[in-house]
Parts: structure tokens; sequence; C-alpha cells
């Protein structure tokens, strides 16, 4: 099967691309390195011809409200049209779990947005709603900085390692298409402030904690289990522990 990868060059589409490759698979990564542009357009045509599925696992590159809206719904759009046309068979795209249940934040509107016009687009189509990865943790508390302080929410979350992620995610882009959503998760749910506080003195940073049930996610408060995937989510295997040991 041929796949178009948009964002193959990053943490989860590299890795999907190499993983797919190596089950037999002609998996193609698309990128701004590779001449693909998804807000211009700019080849998106050649990219796809001939591809039978599409992922999408790319990212906006600022998150401010407004340019972050703007990546999704014009990348989506520009990739729709360029999919309809090619013949795109599995319309495969990465979201985030709870991104429905906080409008609040600017980013998860975004996410939102897309998968709206996924899945009024007529395509045949998935998506995939992963929690947030292990990687990641440092990014949430500096998102949560104030000075010698970090503000975090004790509000839980279920956290994957991207390794994770990649597998599963190239499991389901070459099944048949589910036109629904089917969630990720890690095998094991943490308080955030918990999780991100290890994750700091790990590191050898020192700054105080701050447990904070009003600190904010990416521009939203956390009610208990915002950020937590349903109970027929797909689950990871690799624990924080074991994550964080292998690093």
């Amino acid at each position: 099967m041929k796949v178009v990868v948009i964002g193959g060059t990053g943490l989860i589409g590299s890795q999907v691309v190499e993983k797919l490759n190596a089950h037999g698979h002609e998996a193609i990564a698309a990128s701004l390195q590779t001449g693909v542009n998804t807000l211009t357009g700019e080849g998106l045509t050649a990219a796809l011809e001939g591809a039978e599925a599409l992922l999408d696992v790319s990212n906006s590159p600022s998150f401010a409200d407004e340019d972050v809206m703007r990546f999704f719904t014009n990348a989506t759009t520009n990739l729709v049209a360029a999919a309809r046309s090619a013949g795109v068979r599995h319309y495969v795209a990465l979201s985030v779990v709870g991104c429905d249940r906080l409008p609040a934040s600017g980013y998860l509107r975004a996410k939102v947005a897309q998968e709206r016009l996924i899945a009024e687009s007529g395509l045949p189509f998935t998506i995939v709603r992963a929690t947030q990865f292990f990687e990641f943790l440092g990014a949430i508390a500096e998102s949560s900085a104030n000075d010698a302080t970090v503000h975090l929410s004790p509000g839980r979350f279920q956290p994957i390692a991207a390794a994770d992620v990649s597998t599963l995610v190239a499991e389901t882009v070459v099944a048949p298409p589910v036109a629904g959503v089917v969630e990720l998760g890690g095998p094991e749910p943490f308080r955030m402030s918990d999780l991100v506080t290890e994750a700091l003195r790990a590191a050898g940073d020192i700054r105080e904690v701050v447990v904070d049930e009003h600190a904010e996610y990416f521009g939203t408060e956390l009610v208990d289990d915002s950020l937590v995937p349903g109970p027929e989510a797909r689950l990871g295997s690799t624990t924080y522990a074991a994550w964080a040991a292998a690093r």
C-alpha cells in the first residue's frame, strides 16, 4: 500500500514511515523539507499520485490561537481536495484525546475544526486521538512556568510513548477506515502535577512546582478526566518508568 505521511519527517511521522516501509508498504514522507507545503498546496498533487492512504501527523509551527486555527483549517482544506482528486481510500489524522471537551484552548479548538473538515469531506476516514507524549512533558512544564516556579494542574492524564503512538498509528492507517474516532493512551494514569514534577527532577530541574487546580494546560483549565481516554482506547505497552530508564 502506498501511504503518504504529511509531517513525515517529524517525531511521529518519521517513525511511522520507517515502520510501514519495514512491513512492505510504500510510505512517503511529505513535509516542507521534501517540497510539500500543505498551506499553499505546493507539491501535494505529485506526492499523492497513486496513494491509497493519507496520514496527517503535521503540526502548526505557532500555537497562537489565530495561527493554529488558520494552519489546521487551511492545510486540511487543501489536503481534503488533493486526497479526493487522487482517489485516496483512507484519510487518517492524528488528533488529541479530550479536544472536544476543552473548547477554551485555541489549539484544541483548531484540532476539532480539523476533525470536522475531515469527517464532512465524504472521504473514508479515521481520526486517531492520542494522549500526551512522554517526550513532551518538558514542554508542558515550560508552558506553565513563571520565573522560578511551575504551576501544574493536578488533573489526571494518561501519557504515552511516541514509539507506541507510531506503532498504533501505522497499524491504523493500513486497516479499514472506521468513519469515527480511535483513542490511544498510555498504560497508566497519573496526576499531571506528579508526573511532570518527576520528569523535571530527573532532568535536574529544581524549580518549585506549585500544584494549582486553576493552572492552565495550553490555554484551558482541566477537570479531572479532561485528558483521560475512554474505556475502548487502545493502550501502548511502554510504562513511564521503562521509557525514562531507556532515556
